[in-house]
């Protein structure tokens, strides 16, 4: 049987809480939401980290950012780092990346370079839209683009956005790999429905009187949850009152203008390419919209940011539509499609194969810091959090931790780490955390995370094991500092000092 192609598309800021199948808002995501009827829908979906650079070196190089490289925003991966690109064009796929990209290091626009291990045909981020635009056109899209007026007065349509420039290019792409030998990987990445918010003015109609009932969350008082929330509420204000609704047309207006283009460039699919295509559809983050009173996005593990809609949607006739409850994570999406693609993962990934996902697990999301080019968002801000079917435990290292009962609150109203009614499951939550963190050598660990003021028996951790790093199938063999010979494995750094 032919290797399957991908056809990998992605939106930018838009959590479960946006899309209609998830949500069950009526928010006019009808293409997406028919993936879902003939995919695999993953309900507990979790990105690795809820801000852009971050979490897209998790979906990208299936390795989590702390030791990638990316670990905030405008940093980019490590060289000694392999990418889905390269993994894929070197197993013969022909590789294409459209749109936004944010993992060169670079701001928010991007370089306009394409990397090797993507077709330089179809490279489209955001300095390559930036150079079809006048200055006249830039300022347009960057902050003069903010009413119904705006859009009319400066005759705005769909061909002016960066998003149908993007699914031009994908639709050209598909087209043109119609019938040929080898397999293909496309990633559509679109930056919608993440500002500036561009869309024609008939999407903005719409929602001039669309309010989103965030519920109970919208009034969170923020007394048991940890500092940092408050302080976050206190410099950015939430824009939502005591109604509890959020109210923001051009987000929502993005949200279905987008789901629009994703359906074209879907229904692009040739008849052939449909028989062996796995599409697959995912967000990097979320926005807060004002639940539990913050805004953006950052250091908070709150469903609203951190829980991402996730379908694969198999070629046709191979499998029935299904619901995945099960918690699963970006991490886990690059060693899927090697798997479907008859591709060995190497041992440095270290997610799983989520299509027959089975049993038990738990999901580690991260968050060290915002961004460094601007230099935004308070600081450096170390969170741990570990997500399983009932629970969710948040350690956030410099001040105080949570925990929320996934199936009786939630909303996330109820920080319960302090109760000793879940004291127990507490603790083998905090376990599992630390063990997870060993294993994925995040380098950011440390004996802190285990002597938490509600682990009174905890004992410190020392990690002091020297431990090679996982092969990666492209890295040199990697030598022990004592032989210089190549490494054996495990040892505990205790050589006697000679004097």
């Amino acid at each position: 049987m032919a290797r399957p192609n991908f056809l990998f598309i992605m939106t930018d800021t838009q959590a479960t809480n946006m899309v209609g199948c998830y949500s069950g808002k009526p928010l006019n995501t009808d293409h997406i939401d028919a993936l879902a009827e003939e995919g695999i829908r993953f309900n507990s979906a979790y990105t690795c980290t809820p801000v852009c650079t971050p979490a897209r070196a998790g979906l990208f190089t299936g390795i989590y950012a702390n030791q990638s490289g990316p670990w905030t925003n405008n940093v980019a991966p490590g060289k000694n780092i392999s990418t889905m690109g390269r993994y894929f064009k070197d197993a013969g796929y022909h590789t294409g990346y459209i749109g936004k990209w944010h993992l060169d290091g670079h701001d928010y626009f991007g370089t306009g370079v394409c990397p090797e291990e993507w077709d330089p045909d179809y490279w489209y981020d955001g300095a390559n839209y930036l150079a079809e635009l006048s200055e006249r056109e830039i300022g347009l899209w960057r902050n003069g683009l903010n009413t119904i007026e705006d859009l009319r007065e400066n005759h705005i349509d769909k061909t002016f956005t960066w998003a149908h420039r993007i699914s031009n290019r994908a639709v050209d792409f598909l087209a043109q790999r119609n019938n040929q030998d080898s397999p293909f990987l496309l990633v559509v990445s679109y930056d919608e429905p993440h500002h500036p918010f561009t869309c024609p003015p008939e999407y903005l109609e719409k929602y001039q009187d669309f309010r989103y009932d965030l519920g109970e969350k919208a009034r969170d008082s923020l007394e048991d949850k940890p500092e940092h929330h408050r302080l976050w509420a206190q410099a950015m204000p939430s824009p939502v009152g005591e109604d509890g609704h959020y109210h923001h047309p051009l987000y929502f207006a993005c949200n279905d203008f987008v789901d629009d283009e994703i359906g074209r460039v879907v229904a692009a699919l040739t008849p052939e390419q449909r028989e062996n295509t796995w599409v697959i559809y995912t967000s990097d983050h979320g926005e807060m919209m004002g639940a539990h009173r913050l805004i953006s996005k950052g250091a908070a593990m709150y469903d609203d940011i951190t829980r991402i809609p996730l379908i694969f949607r198999p070629p046709l006739g191979q499998e029935a539509p299904k619901q995945v409850d099960t918690p699963v994570s970006h991490i886990d999406v690059l060693p899927t499609m090697m798997q479907l693609a008859g591709i060995t993962p190497p041992d440095i990934l270290p997610g799983g194969n989520i299509v027959d996902i089975s049993g038990d697990r738990g999901v580690m999301v991260e968050f060290n810091r915002y961004e460094i080019e601007h230099d935004s968002f308070g600081g450096f801000i170390p969170v741990r959090c570990w997500v399983t079917d009932r629970f969710k435990l948040v350690l956030n290292l410099f001040t105080s931790d949570e925990l929320y009962d996934r199936h009786e609150d939630p909303q996330e109203m109820r920080n319960l780490i302090d109760d000793p009614h879940y004291a127990a499951q507490r603790d083998a939550l905090h376990d599992e955390l630390l063990n997870n963190m060993d294993y994925i050598r995040d380098p950011f660990r440390t004996y802190q995370w285990s002597c938490r003021p509600w682990r009174l028996n905890a004992q410190p951790r020392w990690m002091g094991s020297f431990r090679p790093r996982p092969e990666d199938g492209y890295s040199p063999v990697v030598r022990d500092y004592d032989t210089g010979l190549p490494t054996q494995g495990v040892k505990v750094e205790d050589k006697k000092q000679k004097f």
